[in-house]
């Protein structure tokens, strides 16, 4: 029986909470407090978990799944200003002290996540000093990635916009493999689908990606690191220094700032 986003029984093998970076930094007292009141959900690729203006009713932490938060402007346009995944939690707005939400929050590469309750969420938060830095830490992380991704939605050209978003988006999946459609990639970048299209051939041809019906395979990932602009590793830099740890799942960088 499925709930309104998704949550269903286990079949099989399923993530566990512990494979999103966050909980596992956390130590080992405040996790047995905070898993038992996570819930597991299932989120289908496309899905709005929060519209802008919304009251946050619950956090999530992704464990193999995206969560992009876009801003939409009054005409519909909108545009990606950041990536969430297994290195973090939607709902920053809850520990910095407001209760909703200026962007949108949908799921940009299907998989799971854990939810808390909003409530609940800020109870544990104000009992452990621990959880606030981390969280902190995170969020400086996070706005690394909104400025970076301004910058270069200014400065740099579909193709190193595009080769940053592949980049971002594998560092936070188990594989290589990404479900996305070339209409929801144009969503994200703010650009024409045609222009998706044809920076994505340009990839295919070159033989760093494989792309058909929706599924994105990503056979060069040196080469695509090549390609992208400086804005991958200014974040990724950043984000591994605030949020060090030892089951990443990419190659090194190519050359860093």
């Amino acid at each position: 029986m499925l709930d309104s986003i998704g949550t269903h029984p286990l079949r099989g093998a399923m993530p566990r909470a512990e494979q999103n970076y966050l909980i596992t930094e956390l130590p080992a007292d405040v996790q047995q407090r905070l898993i038992p009141n996570l819930e597991k959900v299932h989120l289908p690729l496309g899905m709005v978990l929060y519209e802008s203006g919304d009251t946050l009713r619950y956090v999530y932490f992704p464990t193999d799944c995206i969560i992009s938060l876009l801003y939409v402007m009054e005409n519909g346009a909108s545009a990606e200003i950041s990536v969430i995944g297994n290195e973090g939690i939607l709902g920053a707005s809850l520990f910095l002290g407001g209760e909703s939400t200026s962007s949108r929050a949908v799921v940009q590469s299907a998989g799971h996540a854990y939810r808390m309750d909003a409530q609940n969420f800020k109870t544990e938060f104000s009992r452990h000093t621990e959880m606030l830095l981390l969280l902190l830490r995170y969020t400086q992380a996070l706005i690394t990635q909104i400025a970076q991704t301004a910058a270069c939605n200014r400065h740099h050209n579909i193709d190193q916009q595009l080769c940053r978003w592949l980049l971002l988006s594998l560092d936070r999946l188990p594989n290589s493999n990404l479900v996305m459609t070339q209409e929801l990639i144009a969503n994200m970048l703010g650009v024409r689908r045609e222009s998706v299209t044809e920076a994505a051939g340009k990839l295919q041809t070159l033989g760093i990606i494989s792309y058909h019906r929706g599924h994105i395979d990503v056979l060069d990932r040196p080469r695509l690191e090549q390609l992208s602009c400086e804005c991958y590793a200014v974040v990724k830099k950043e984000t591994d220094r605030l949020l060090p740890r030892d089951d990443v799942n990419t190659t090194p960088n190519c050359s860093q700032p």
